[in-house]
């Protein structure tokens, strides 16, 4: 798993760890976690564009939940790209050659298109798009407005502001349009679902992992 410490790793972490049928994570990470459990193992590396130094670490798993990311607001192209893409390439470079049926899941957002004005949109587009061609089990998530559960909160220190003031309107959102809304542990239990074959579609959306 990378990403573990933003707002949508730390939901998906948490139903890793609860998962009765998950044996054992491995978190790569540029900074501890923080969360001790017995089934948690953490690799901190501090160059996630290099995974040559833990390659033999890296056999053995059957999924690699890629949580990572950043708000796309202030960062040209070039710095967006490295995040998005470049990251995430690395990491799916790195699993592809350890087993054809490794699922590999790419947070990327709804709104994701190739040819999109939006300069976020086509990279994470281009991702989703290598993801799947890489991995017979290659997904792309993309999730709307994610509500964080449990005690998680955002890296980002505006989300957590602009949560805080929009939070009392969330029942109502969902209710008018469920199809956007979802939350962190949403989002995990989706994973795992994608991760046991739960899902025929390569491309998840906000309302697929509702069901």
């Amino acid at each position: 798993m990378f990403g573990a410490t933003g707002m949508v790793g730390q939901g998906v972490l948490r139903e890793c760890l609860l998962a009765p049928d998950v044996t054992g994570v491995l978190v790569v990470t540029r900074s501890p976690t923080g969360v001790e459990h017995p089934k948690l193992r953490e690799i901190v590396l501090p160059d996630l564009a290099d995974l040559s130094p833990i390659a033999g670490e890296l056999a053995g798993y059957d999924a690699c939940f890629y949580c990572l990311g950043v708000s796309s607001v202030g960062m040209d192209e070039a710095a967006y790209t490295r995040v998005s893409y470049d990251l995430p390439m690395a990491a799916a470079r790195a699993l592809a050659p350890l087993g054809d049926d490794l699922t590999f899941v790419y947070v990327s957002g709804e709104g994701t298109d190739a040819d999109s004005r939006l300069m976020w949109s086509r990279v994470k587009a281009r991702t989703e798009r290598e993801v799947m061609e890489m991995f017979r089990n290659g997904f792309a998530f993309r999730p709307g407005f994610i509500q964080p559960t449990h005690g998680v909160r955002s890296k980002t220190g505006w989300y957590n502001t602009a949560y805080t003031i929009i939070a009392p309107l969330v029942p109502l959102i969902r209710r008018v349009a469920p199809r956007f809304v979802t939350t962190t542990d949403e989002v995990g239990r989706a994973m795992l679902r994608a991760a046991r074959g739960g899902y025929d579609k390569r491309i998840v959306t906000t309302a697929d992992m509702h069901h």
